[in-house]
This record gives C-alpha cells, structure tokens and sequence, in this order.
C-alpha cells in the first residue's frame, strides 16, 4: 500500500473472526420470520409486569385486559417502559429485557429499543425511537420533525406547509373511531384546522359525504365547486313571500364570524369568507349547511 502499512492476521485467526461473523449472521436469520403475533413479528414474548402474565406484545395483551369479557373493573393496559422480563421464542428462557438471548443467542428483533422494550424482525418499517415522544415510530428519523407543543411527531411536508399546532394534538382519540391516536398503529392524517385523527376515517367520512372536522366543524378540504353549486341552487329555488324579507343570525365554521343575512332554506352563506359551511344562531327555523350538503355532492 501507498503512504501506509498492512495488517494481514495469522490464517487461524482469521478463520476465526470469520466463523464469529458467520453464527452472528446465524443467530440474526434464526427463526426470522415464523414467530410473533398479527401485531409484530418478532422472536420473543413479553411477561407483563401488571398482570404478570405472557403475551406476543403489548397490543395482544390489551386487547386481552381491555376485551367485552373482561370485568370492567379489572380492564388495563400494560405499563410498556415497565416491561423487565421476555421469554425467548426458540427456547423459552425467561430473561431481563436484551436483544440477544442468554442461552441459545438468537436474535430476538432485527431492531431492538431498550428504552420501550420493544422488538421488531420487520425492519422495512423504518423504525426509529423519538426521545420527545418517548416511544419508538416508523417511516424513518429523517422524514419526520417533533412537534413540541403538538407533543407529536409529523411528516416534515408539514413543517414546509407551516403546520397549525394544536397542544397535544395527538394525546386524544380518533374523533370517529374513538381509538386513542398517539401511539396507534394504523396511519394518521392532520386536518387543515391542525386536529387529527385516523386516514381510514377519514376517508369513511368521505364515502358519507362529511366534509368537516369532527371536532371544531371547520371545512376539511378546498370547498369552493360545491360552494359554487349552492350558489346556484339557491338562485334556482325562490323562497316563498312570506320569507322573502326574513333575515336571519349565523355563524361560519370556517372563519368564525357572525353575518345577518337573508333566511334561505338551504343554505347560508358567509358574508366575509363566503363560505356555507355556517350555522344559524338566531332568527327563526333552524337551518345548517351540512344537513343539505351530502344531497348536494351526490
């Protein structure tokens, strides 16, 4: 070599790093695959240090506690950061929480957090632990940002669009399915109005023809091409004399403001945003965008 020096080690030694290198190889592929749950594949189970009893993981465990035929007053979830023990899945030595196990030495997840106790033989996942959070989540460190007042991790497209922070947006549950979000598995989607909750409920709500936050009622999309319609049907759909000077109190949903406008029986429009996405406070017959809206888009 050129400007340095060589390091070749004896035949005998190196065979022998090379046998090392291979059973570490071994003991990673071991089992890879064939064990887990429908939750997590993984090579070790987890001894609940509530209840003290052995699950796949901690979603089997609650699913378990929490379940219609459990006894209400005993329904609980498992303290993760609590876990000590883990019970190997190839040859069922119980032991503190490690990645490799103490006696056959496989590997019990191809990505192993000691802060959660938590493996994983799935790896595509990108998985990765938040110290923010306190938890470990997935699609890779360098996609995502930590929002310290949302107390959430997001999608740093967010961080570019100047995301709307809500204190502790994720720290609740999906306002459709009632499941608690912040450490869910399924995939989570941030409303305009910076609240959130589950993108396959979101889409349901779609099919239904709802097309505002469950939580604040404010427009969930671009609403201007229905807006457009409404404006339409309603210069089409004459209100009869005795309505004709009736004025009426509402409040939008978008923008937050109040306006006194002519009663319509289909909608009202707001007079700063021109939004009809409102509500009627005062006046007379009760009249809200979104009763008509979902004849209107079919």
């Amino acid at each position: 070599m050129e400007g340095g020096f060589e390091t070749k080690l004896p035949t005998k030694e190196f065979a022998s790093v090379e046998l090392g290198i291979n059973n570490i190889t071994t003991m990673e592929e071991t089992g890879l695959g064939k064990y887990g749950c429908s939750h997590y594949r993984r090579r070790c189970k987890i001894r609940a240090p509530c209840c003290n009893e052995i699950f796949d993981c901690r979603h089997c465990h609650n699913e378990v506690k929490n379940s219609m035929e459990c006894n209400p007053l005993e329904r609980h979830d498992i303290p993760r950061h609590e876990v000590e023990k883990v019970i190997c899945s190839l040859c069922d030595t119980e032991q503190d929480v490690q990645q490799y196990c103490i006696n056959c030495g496989v590997c019990m997840g191809k990505y192993f957090c000691a802060k959660c106790k938590f493996f994983d033989d799935d790896v595509s996942k990108n998985q990765y632990h938040c110290n923010g959070c306190g938890i470990c989540r997935t699609g890779g460190e360098e996609n995502f940002f930590h929002c310290n007042k949302c107390g959430c991790c997001y999608s740093k497209q967010l961080m570019s669009d100047a995301h709307r922070c809500v204190e502790r947006a994720m720290h609740h549950n999906c306002p459709v399915c009632f499941e608690f979000l912040f450490d869910t598995m399924k995939d989570i989607t941030v409303l305009p109005c910076g609240h959130t909750m589950h993108l396959d409920c979101l889409k349901e709500m779609e099919q239904h023809y709802r097309y505002s936050c469950p939580v604040c009622s404010k427009s969930i999309c671009d609403m201007s091409k229905l807006w457009r319609k409404i404006d339409e049907e309603i210069a089409s759909t004459r209100m009869p004399a005795a309505y004709q000077n009736k004025m009426v109190w509402i409040l939008c949903n978008d923008c937050g403001a109040t306006s006194h406008v002519q009663f319509h029986i289909l909608a009202h429009k707001c007079l700063h945003c021109e939004s009809y996405n409102t509500r009627q406070t005062r006046g007379g017959p009760t009249v809200s965008c979104s009763s008509g809206m979902a004849e209107m888009v079919r």
